[in-house]
């Protein structure tokens, strides 16, 4: 995946598709098509700076996908100091909607920059 565009509320990225992607009929599996979208919520969301974290999601799909690019776009549809919502269209190269994901995130009272400064090493196993 490639983050085209984030800021405050919005984002746009892209994901090249390949074999990997396929189900077992040929086309874009839906998994795959939910973590375009889920990502694409998290940028957005996360754009801000304040930690933000997905607590429901859910997809709709209308087209099958085959090959190329899918693009997923994130616009923010509400914002308050906890909660906010988005909407994610997931577009094909002919600019076709391919699914419309809705994600509501919480927003931690926590800065990311903190956040990663303060990170440790994972585990040992």
């Amino acid at each position: 995946m490639e983050l085209l565009d984030a800021y405050g509320g919005y984002s746009k990225v892209r994901m090249k598709l390949g074999d990997q992607h396929a189900n077992f009929f040929g086309t874009v599996h839906g998994g795959a098509i939910f973590g375009l979208a889920d990502t694409a919520l998290g940028a957005a969301a996360n754009a801000y700076g304040t930690l933000s974290v997905a607590i429901g999601c859910n997809i709709h799909y209308m087209k099958a996908a085959r090959t190329g690019c899918l693009t997923a776009i994130a616009e923010e549809v509400s914002l308050n100091h906890n909660i906010a919502t988005y909407t994610v269209t997931i577009y094909d190269d002919e600019e076709d909607v391919v699914a419309i994901f809705q994600g509501m995130v919480y927003r931690k009272r926590q800065d990311i920059l903190e956040l990663k400064a303060s990170s440790q090493e994972p585990c040992a196993i």
